[in-house]
Order: C-alpha cells, then structure tokens, then sequence
C-alpha cells in the first residue's frame, strides 16, 4: 500500500523539510479591564442617545404649565358672619390659597427642613440626593430614602399619578426642569405650600392650620408649624388627631432638622418640644371660632340650588348677616338651657360600655381609641371611665389625659354610683361617660336627648342675627329654626288679639273668664277650653289675660272676632294660612310653624306693623372678589308691606309688655329693661316650650322638644324651659344698647276708664288706659245691665256656659250671630265664630266689650 507521497505525480516539487511543523504566531487579547471600559463607553453613549431620544420625544408632550402659571386650584365655599370671621367651608377639597409672602417664615423653613432643605441652593433634580438615595437603597436592598425635591413634588402633585415607576420618576425630572424654567423658586414654594396634601381632606398648611389646630396659619406655634410639615412623608400616619404619638416623633426630627440647618435656636428647639399642641378634637372636623354650623348648611343649601356642584370648586365666598357676638350667645344660651333642662331630670346611664384591660396601661389605649366615634359637644367631651367609687371616679379623655372626679363632680350621676344602682344607670370600668369642661375642673354630665332652638332677626329690615338650629349639629344635624314645624301653644294669641284690636279691643277691656264649652259639631265631642291647673282668675282686663296666659279669655276673644276673619288676620304676618287651623282651638296654638315663622310673625310687632322677610345672605363674592350677589331687604317703614297699623302694634306689644312686666315671663324682669316684650308658648300636654319675645330692635324666638311624639317633663312650660334661654341671649345681644320706652305712635289715645269694667270713668280709682282713636272707651252708665233675659236656648253648635242667656253686647245683639252690631250702629263686616254663645245669668260685668263686635263673658 503507497503513501501519500508515493502517489504525488513525478516530477512535482517536494515540500521543504519540516516546513508543516513551525510553530504559529498567538493573537495578543485585550485587558479585561478595557473591555470594561468600552463596554460602559458604549452603555453609556447609549444611555446617552436613548436619553437625548427620550428627552425629544416626551419633553414636547409634557402638559402645559397653566395650571401652575395661572394658579387657580378647585377652591371651597366659603361662609363668613357680618364681621368676616368664617364659619364653614365646604368643597372636597379643603384649601386656601395664601400668598408666598403671606405665609410666615418659620412655616417654610419648617417644610424645607422635612422636605428639602437645599431647596434654593440646587437646580429641579438634586442629583446629590439622587446618589445618596441610591447610595442608601443599595446597602438596605430596598427603597427607604427618596430624592424627590420640591420642585418634583409639585410636578407629581399637579400633573402625574402617585405610581412609583421608572417613567414616570423620569417624567417627574423633565417636569421639575420645564416648571424651574417657567417659575421662581418662591413661586414653586408657594404653589408647593398651597396645593400639598395633609390629610383630612385638606389641602395647602392654611386648610391643615385650621383642620388640626382650629386657628388661621399666622397664629400657629413653632411646635405646631413642625407637626404639619411632618405630615407630607405620610398623612395618615402622622395625623395628631388619630395617632399623636407618631406625630410627636416626626414633629422632633422636624424641630432637629430645624436646628441643624440653624433655622432656629437651641432655646426655641426646646420651648418647642415642650409647648402644648392643642390638637381640636374630631377626625377632620373643622372648628370655628364662632359656631355656626346651622345657618352654614343652610347657606350650602342655597347656594348648590343656585350655583349647582360648581359651589364647592369655584371659591365663592358667602357672606351671612350674622353677627359674631349674637351668634355665640344664641350657641351659648340654648346650651346652658338643654344642660339645664337635663340636669333637672336626673340621671339616664352610660352612653355606652366598653371592654377594658386589666392593666391601665393597656386600657388607656384601648380607651382612647373607643372613644374616636364621640365627637365632643362644647363644654362636653366624652370618657371612658377606668375606676369608680361613690367617692371617686378616674376616667380617660378623647385626648388621652386622665381626670378624677369627686364631690360635686359626682353629684348629678350619684344614682350610678351608689352600691344599689340597677345595671341600666351603674357607672363602672369601663362605662363611657360624657365629661362638662367648667370653669375650673370638670363634672360628670350626659349628652341631652331633649332639643331646643333659637332664632333672632333684626326687625327693620329681617336681617337674621343668631339662628342656633339644635344642641349640636355633629349630633343631630335636623336644623329646628326652619324644619321643626311645632305648635307654637299660647305664644299664637297676640295674633288674635291683635285681630281684636283692629276692632276695637283695648288693654283695659275687661274679659269674663268663667268656663265655656264649645259643641264641636255632629259626632264630636264638645269642647270645654281651660286654663293651666283650672285656675280662674273671674272678670280681668285684657291685658291681664295675656299676661296670665288665660285660654278661656283667648277663646272668647277669638269668638268676638270670630274664627274665619282671625284666621286670614293670623296669616297675614307670614304665617302660611293653611298651618292655621280653622277651629277654635287655634288660639291655642294648634296650627303647627317653625321658629323662623314665629320670628317674622313676632317683628310685625316689634316694627311697628310692617312684613319684612328675614333673610340669611347678604352677598356673595367670587374667587376674584367680585360681588355676584347683594340682597337688598324691604325696610320696615319705608317699602316693606304694612299689615298692621302702626296703632294696633303698639297696643298688642303693650299687652305682651305686661307678660314680662307681672305675667308669666316675670323673670325676665331680672334684665333690668323697660322695652321687652313678648309672649310664653306650651302646647298641649307641655309637649313644646316657646318663649317669643323681642325690643324695637331685636326678635328673638327659643323653642324646646324632643324630635319624638315624647312630651317634655310636667311643669316644664315655656316660662320654665324656654324663657331663661331667651334671657341669657337677650342678656348678651342687649348689652350697651339704649333702653328706652316705646314711643306712641300717631292713632293712639290716653283715657280714663273704670278698671273693674273698662268703661270710661273720670271717678275715683280710674286708671289710664290706651286705645285706638277711632275706638275710645265706651261711655257706659255702670248700673245698666249688660246681659239680655235667659230666654234663647243652646244653639246646634253653641257655646255653653252653664245656664241660659244670650251674651249681648251694650246696644244688645248677641255676640256670635251671623253680623254683629259694629258700637250699635249697624251690622259688622266679618263674621264671627261659627258657634253661638249662650249667657250666665244677668250680670253686670261687662264682659269682653269690643265696640265693633258687641259684648263677650
């Protein structure tokens, strides 16, 4: 077998000797390290162009900057009294817009310290901080510092979702450069402070300021300037009204960040860590310096049904005819009334229980965080009780602070503290009680269940000046000035009296009280009106009557009048006529109206006879100031509709003058003045307590009742339950104005008359009287007999007085028919009651004698 050699064709070349055995040359590669080196070279040119790329494609796209050049944020309607002192807000969100240079200096730098204290010193992004971040976040495998400066914050808050992503943290930075190229670093700060969001629905430190801390953001603390600018890392978790321990620890890092930088001393550094924080109670309630919720909702109300959802975006700002003083007084007066009215009833028990720790230690918190539900009540703020005694009782605030109580404190709740009491009233561990804040210390009280109401209008023009709708609005929100229709019980007569006086009647006319029962008609049952605890006080003048609150008097006065026309008269001062019912049991007050009613009805009065309509706004303004909205009022005396004579109405409120002078509203003689008037109200069964009253410059309607069917307590009349609270009003609203007696107007004369009969009398014993000038005292022989022989029988639907004869006036024609004699002189013009009365045996007691309608026992 050949080779391969031995088969190459003769004569070819051979190859040289050892040639196919020399070794080759090695390829030299290149250092590790530079490969390193071009690999970043090339990532980063890389970087570079996708950023360049990334840059031109979403820098042209990013939104435009109006919405931060030209600021105009979703801004709440706003509610102020007549002294601008702001009383709500509404919107969903909480914000008012303050100018940078308006905004106090330790504010800023406490935000710049948490949040970024080279603010001024770096561009949009702070790429130091960027490194240190990331620095950070690698040697603790996860994200735990962030790098976002101001500017970037505000870019996020404006235009960007909250989404932690690589886009947008890029989108972030491209942002923060386009609004540092636009804006100043003031401007960005401004904006920053204006729009952040610090829990509770509030939005900007001014909102915080007010939701937290319940004062304007010039008047906040060093200490508490540091809680708010704690809360943007987490609102939620720092929020001092849910969890002050956490909010104290982010305050002092704050405070030290303060200090480092030199934004503050060692000395402020440690007066700020002690100072108190005064953190208002409630999660996100708002608290106002003065306490109008009421009348703040009802100007929310108008204003959505005029404006629509635009009210709560659009920054317009109410301002109301409240007055700061009044308003507070009415607040103040209707609460002193319902705590007192509570207290006079004794003891109802917990208002709940709760399962507590042995340890209290370990009760506190758990007490604390029972109570978040409970919403304090001025003076009232609730507990949980962790020991009681009948000597002692240690309990727990909504703020954490414990208090013991003894003594009086203990006195009104002694029943659930005695060894006996039932389980329903014990007081133990546990037991969540309500607190009252006094003067000095604090006492065991309850949440009334009882409400009460106050309204006070200006009566010239109808300009309300208090409306208090209830107890406390975060409890019961049902607002009793305009919603509550209740019987307004005695305090509907000076309406019928007034209806009386239009024709003819007279303070000193003298009415018979003795007792009559009306026949209601076929298939009910007769009527017989009395008066309270059956007292009879016989033959008195007019005036008397409405002092003393006499149903029989009213009844008959209504009767002379007669029952359709004092209707159309009663509806006449706003009283919407189909309130009013058309039974004589109206005078009594059976119609059914809200204090806001009774208030127009009563300045009729107080105006000297005109209707002025009350009204809550005076003007709204815009968010740019401009006016939108001015109410012009009717003004008594001048274009408001006159109803009354201005005669009639001096009359009427001197009969009511007597109620306060020696009637039932004889307490308020205690306020020293000499123009009050006004007219107690008990509706059947003391189920409502008014008391209307009023001077020439002030009315002021208090009402009391359950919202339930339930009647208030016996005994508890208008003069008992709702008087002092229209005195400890009228105290306040009264204070250093003039005092003087009410003037005579034009119509009216002065004359002698015999006060045993009312008839003009110059003998000895008369008294001066007022009265109309078209209806002078009847000049009556006093032996003349008054009443016709007993010879009519009871009329289908008469009035019964006992015995047989008709009532008869002085030229005898019996009061009740179909016409009455108008002083003898012929048939009258309105129709009296549609029941006929029947008369007492001959007397010669004159009756209700009004010289237009005849005589009246």
């Amino acid at each position: 077998m050949s080779t391969s050699a031995d088969s190459a064709p003769a004569g070819s070349p051979k190859p040289p000797a050892g040639r196919d055995k020399r070794p080759k040359r090695a390829v030299r590669s290149r250092p590790l390290w530079l490969k390193f080196l071009l690999g970043a070279v090339l990532l980063g040119v890389a970087g570079i162009l996708a950023l360049v790329f990334a840059v031109v494609m979403l820098y042209p796209r990013l939104p435009a900057l109006s919405e931060l050049t030209d600021y105009r944020p979703d801004l709440p309607l706003r509610v102020y009294s007549a002294e601008g002192t702001l009383i709500g807000e509404f919107g969903v969100q909480r914000r008012t817009v303050v100018p940078f240079e308006q905004i106090p200096l330790q504010v800023r730098e406490a935000f710049l310290a948490a949040e970024d204290s080279q603010f001024y010193e770096h561009g949009a992004v702070d790429w130091t901080g960027v490194f240190r971040a990331a620095l950070a976040d690698l040697m603790h495998g996860a994200a735990v510092q962030g790098a976002s400066t101001i500017t970037m914050q505000v870019a996020r808050d404006f235009y960007l979702s909250p989404q932690k992503t690589p886009l947008r943290k890029f989108t972030e930075a491209l942002m923060a450069y386009k609004i540092e190229h636009e804006l100043s670093k003031n401007q960005i700060l401004e904006r920053y402070l204006n729009q952040v969001y610090l829990g509770q629905r509030a939005y900007g430190v001014a909102a915080a300021a007010q939701v937290y801390f319940g004062k304007p953001l010039d008047q906040l603390t060093l200490a508490q300037a540091a809680v708010l600018a704690g809360l943007p890392k987490a609102p939620s978790a720092f929020n001092p009204q849910t969890n002050i321990k956490a909010a104290l620890i982010r305050q002092h890092y704050v405070l030290g960040r303060m200090k480092a930088l030199g934004d503050i001393s060692q000395a402020e550094y440690d007066d700020a860590m002690q100072a108190p924080l005064n953190v208002v109670s409630g999660q996100g309630l708002l608290r106002y310096k003065v306490d109008a919720d009421y009348a703040a909702e009802q100007v929310r109300e108008i204003m959505v049904a005029r404006f629509g959802e635009s009210a709560y975006t659009d920054g317009y700002k109410v301002y109301t005819t409240l007055h700061d003083r009044d308003q507070k007084a009415g607040v103040d007066a209707v609460r002193a009334g319902v705590l007192a009215y509570d207290q006079r009833h004794g003891w109802r028990g917990p208002q709940a229980r709760i399962d507590l720790p042995a340890h209290d230690a370990d009760a506190l918190g758990v007490a604390v965080k029972a109570l978040k539900p409970y919403d304090a009540a001025g003076s009232l703020h609730p507990a949980v009780v962790l020991h009681a005694s009948p000597k002692l009782v240690e309990a727990v605030l909504e703020s954490g602070n414990t208090v013991e109580l003894s003594g009086d404190a203990l006195r009104f709740a002694a029943a659930g503290l005695s060894p006996k009491a039932t389980d329903k009233l014990r007081i133990d561990r546990g037991a969540v009680v309500w607190l009252q804040k006094l003067a000095k210390g604090w006492r065991i009280a309850q949440m009334p269940d009882v409400q009460s109401a106050l309204v006070s209008v200006d009566p010239h023009d109808g300009a309300v000046r208090a409306w208090v709708g209830g107890f406390d609005y975060n409890h019961e929100k049902f607002d009793h000035v305009n919603q509550a229709f209740r019987q307004p019980g005695s305090s509907f007569k000076p309406f019928i009296y007034s209806a009386a006086v239009d024709e003819g009647l007279a303070p000193t006319t003298v009415i018979d009280d003795s007792p009559i029962t009306i026949s209601q008609g076929p298939g009910l049952p007769p009527w017989t009106p009395h008066n309270y605890d059956n007292e009879q006080l016989g033959a008195i003048p007019a005036t008397l009557a409405l002092a003393h609150s006499d149903n029989v008097c009213a009844v008959k006065v209504l009767l002379a009048v007669g029952i359709p026309y004092a209707r159309q008269f009663a509806s006449r001062f706003g009283l919407p006529l189909d309130q009013i019912p058309p039974y004589p049991t109206m005078v009594l007050g059976a119609g059914s109206f809200t204090p806001l009613q009774m208030a127009t009805a009563y300045a009729v009065f107080a105006n000297g006879g005109s209707l002025v309509q009350p009204y809550l706004i005076k003007r709204i303004v815009d968010a740019h100031g401009a006016e939108v909205y001015v109410h012009k009022p009717e003004i008594a005396g001048q274009n408001a509709p006159r109803i009354i004579s201005a005669a009639n109405a001096f009359l009427t409120t001197q009969m009511m003058q007597a109620v306060i002078q020696h009637g039932t509203g004889a307490a308020a003689l205690s306020l020293g003045r000499i123009d009050l008037a006004g007219k107690t109200g008990t509706s059947q069964n003391f189920h409502d307590a008014w008391f209307d009253g009023f001077n020439p410059d002030l009315v002021a309607i208090t009402w009391m009742g359950y919202n339930n069917q339930r009647d208030l307590y016996r005994g508890e009349q208008g003069a008992k339950a709702a008087l002092p609270i229209w005195m400890d009003y009228m105290r306040v609203a009264l204070q250093g104005k003039p005092d003087v007696p009410w003037p005579v107007p034009s119509g009216v004369i002065m004359s002698q008359v015999n006060p045993a009969t009312g008839f003009a009398s110059n003998g000895p014993g008369a008294v001066s009287g007022y009265f109309l000038q078209n209806f002078p005292p009847l000049a009556i022989d006093a032996q003349m007999p008054l009443s016709a022989p007993s010879s009519a029988s009871l009329a289908a639907g008469g009035i019964s007085t006992g015995s047989g004869g008709m009532l008869v006036g002085p030229g005898g024609v019996p009061v009740g028919t179909s016409t009455v004699s108008v002083r003898g002189q012929g048939p009258g013009t309105h129709p009296a009651a549609v029941a006929q009365p029947v008369a007492p045996p001959p007397s010669l007691q004159p009756g209700a004698i009004l010289p237009s309608l005849g005589g009246n026992p």
